[in-house]
Formats: C-alpha cells, sequence, structure tokens
C-alpha cells in the first residue's frame, strides 16, 4: 500500500493522512486478485484523506500520486448537465425546447421524433432514445479486441445519432427511463448552438476557471493524457471476462470526434472531482431553479443501471447496504472506473478511481467493486 497527501479542493483543509484502514482493505484486496491500481480520497469537513493499492504502470512499479490525471467516463454526464443548466438560467435555451429547436431533422427515424423530445427528457434519460453505445458494431469496435485498432477512430457526433436512430425507440418521451449515452451528445451539441462557443470552451469558462480545477479539461484532437497520469488498463471485452489478456489503452480519441465527448470524454483529478461534487451539492454555481432540476429525480428500475439509485441531472442518489444515502457520478471508460460520492450536504465525500475496467472474481462487476469501496467510507 502506497500512502501519500496533498490539499483538498478545499483551501482551508489540513494536511491529508492516510483513508481509513476499512477503505484500504477493499482496495487492497482489490490489487490482490489483478486490478493493477487504485486510489481513495475521502474528506470530512476540512480534513482530508488520501490512499493508493498497486500501481500507476505495471511496467515500471511506478505508484500512483494524488495530483494524477485521469479518465473520467461518464462523470462527464454531471459537467455536461451542469453547463446546460446554466444557459438555462441565462435564458440562452429552454428545458422545455425540443431538439428540434436546435438540430431540426437530426432525430427522427424508428420512433424518434426530436419535436416531442425535451432537453429537460435528454438531461434526465428520460426520453427514450436509443443509446448509441450498444449498437452492434460500436460495442465491437469499442468494447470488445477491436477496440484495440479502432480506439483512435474519429466520430462526428451527428454519426453517433445517426447509429440511434437506426434503431427503435426504448420507450415514448417521459414514459420510462433509461441510461443512454445519444442523450448526453445531443445536450452538447445543442450547448454548443445556444451559446455559439465550443463545449471545451464553455466548460472551462462556467465551471473549471470559477471553481480553479486545475487538473480537469476536455481532449480535443489529442490521444496522450496531460500531464501525470496513470496507464489505463482493459480487457476490451463487453462480457466481463476475466480471462481476457490485459492491454495498456491510456492512448485513445475520447473529445469531440469520437464516441465519447459529452457523454463520457473528460479528464479530471480525485481532489478536482471534490470541489466540482461539493459546489455541485450546496448549489454553488447553479441558481435555485436550475438547482432543483438537477437534484430531481426518476427512479432507476431495476437491473437497468446501477441498483438502488435514482437519475437526476447527471448526478444520481445511492442507497447502500445500511440504507443510507449518498449523491454523486460515476463513470466508466475503456481502462477504469471512476466515482465521486457524497452525503447530501457535501460535507463527506469519497472519490475513487482504478485503473482497470474489469473486476476480480470477488466482484460481479466493476461497479460493484466501486460502490463497495463507497459503501466502506460512508455506509
Amino acid at each position: 500500500m502506497h500512502t501519500s497527501s496533498h490539499p483538498t479542493g478545499d483551501a482551508t483543509a489540513a494536511a491529508t493522512t492516510p483513508v481509513a484502514p476499512h477503505v484500504r482493505e477493499v482496495m487492497e484486496q482489490a490489487v490482490r486478485q489483478g486490478v493493477p491500481g487504485m486510489v481513495a480520497q475521502t474528506r470530512d469537513g476540512d480534513r482530508t484523506c488520501w490512499s493508493a493499492a498497486g500501481v500507476a504502470d505495471v511496467r515500471t512499479g511506478r505508484a500512483r500520486v494524488p495530483q494524477e490525471r485521469f479518465r473520467i467516463g461518464s462523470v462527464t454526464k454531471a459537467f455536461t448537465a451542469a453547463v446546460v443548466l446554466q444557459l438555462a438560467a441565462e435564458h440562452k435555451l429552454s428545458l422545455d425546447d425540443t431538439v428540434d429547436r436546435w438540430l431540426p431533422g437530426l432525430l427522427q427515424g424508428n420512433g424518434h421524433d426530436g419535436s416531442r423530445i425535451t432537453i429537460r427528457h435528454l438531461l434526465r434519460q428520460t426520453s427514450g432514445i436509443f443509446p448509441y453505445s450498444i449498437d452492434p458494431a460500436m460495442l465491437e469496435r469499442f468494447f470488445n479486441p477491436g477496440f484495440l485498432t479502432r480506439r483512435f477512430d474519429r466520430m462526428k457526433p451527428e454519426q453517433l445519432v445517426k447509429i440511434a436512430v437506426s434503431h427503435p425507440v426504448q420507450f415514448q418521451p417521459g414514459e420510462g427511463w433509461a441510461y443512454s449515452n445519444t442523450n448526453y451528445i445531443l445536450a452538447g451539441m445543442i450547448a454548443e448552438r445556444a451559446d455559439g462557443r465550443p463545449f471545451a470552451t464553455q466548460l472551462m469558462e462556467r465551471i473549471v476557471h470559477p471553481l480553479r480545477l486545475t487538473g480537469t479539461y476536455m481532449p480535443g484532437d489529442e490521444e496522450e493524457l496531460q500531464g501525470v497520469h496513470p496507464r489505463h488498463y482493459s480487457k476490451n471485452t463487453a462480457d466481463g471476462s476475466l480471462t481476457a489478456p490485459v492491454h495498456d489503452v491510456t492512448e485513445q480519441n475520447a473529445g469531440h470526434d469520437s464516441h465519447a465527448w459529452t457523454a463520457g470524454g473528460m479528464v479530471s483529478t480525485a481532489g478536482d472531482l471534490d470541489r466540482f461534487l461539493t459546489a455541485l451539492l450546496r448549489g454553488q454555481f447553479l441558481p435555485p431553479r436550475q438547482q432543483q432540476e438537477m437534484f430531481t429525480t426518476t427512479e432507476v428500475p431495476p437491473q437497468t443501471w446501477i441498483d438502488g439509485t435514482t437519475y437526476g441531472s447527471g448526478i444520481f442518489s445511492m442507497k447502500l447496504p445500511n440504507d443510507r444515502t449518498v449523491w454523486g457520478v460515476a463513470g466508466m471508460i475503456n481502462g477504469c472506473y471512476t466515482f465521486a460520492m457524497a452525503d447530501r450536504e457535501g460535507r463527506r465525500t469519497i472519490v475513487t478511481h482504478m485503473n482497470g475496467d474489469w473486476a476480480p472474481a470477488e466482484w460481479p462487476s466493476g461497479i460493484h467493486l466501486m460502490t463497495d469501496v463507497v459503501a466502506a467510507e460512508l455506509g
């Protein structure tokens, strides 16, 4: 176990110490069973703790460090939702606007109707739009061994939407809930139309700079990670196979013209995610009306996403085994998992990341492993 210390996202925080033993034990157990490395940052008020298990690089044995940057997958959705909600607060768009209002004619076919789906439906995952990421060809390209040769592919957001509408809708708008990356690609496209600037520029000006998130960004055309970072390892399998070979997939395309972008393309750090989540929970950069929108949730049907959760706009609540409810964000992208969770007041938080995208035999999935780390701290 490697431990270290650093200042939290809160500048007034005391120096860090190792996280609690029960959190470290879950991480150490996962590493003993084959996960390359895990980190956890916890905060209780002004007291911040940080620990790591395993390594950042299996070839060199380099240790993971607090300031490192890593891909955050679908944690990106909370940033995207926050940008869109700020645009709503500025009356540059309305959450009641339809997709057709901003992207006329794009969302049509197989029951998809952009004149009936609103921005609110997109943010809450209640649109019924098919998720392009589970299209069979996309699964073969990005979540199977094909990823090794296709991970630098360029795909325009419009192409992703076209793939989605080639499949039937999942349900009529507002009549169900289903997780779909297509919703958040459309939200990013609308944000660009409404503001007239690239999403990455808005992200920096609206969130990253005001919150002083020094390690957070949306990749552009580059395939490498900026700054100090762990290697990201993948088994490149959609079925959770424990016997698949491990590959280094640190370099990949996750920016604007990729399969991820505003649904899952961002990069951040543990400290930045703590600061961002705390700001979300405390309503520090959304007016009350938009803050209420973000935290108005829909119950997630069993066995469709993360069990025991309700989903708001890019943020969700989760019931832990002891019936305590926590709030936060979660993401997976080829090579890693990220969770950032807290109590509703943002006083106690945990951010955890592992630089592998599979779960050891002890856990049914990577999500179960990550929620066990969260429960060890907040449960």
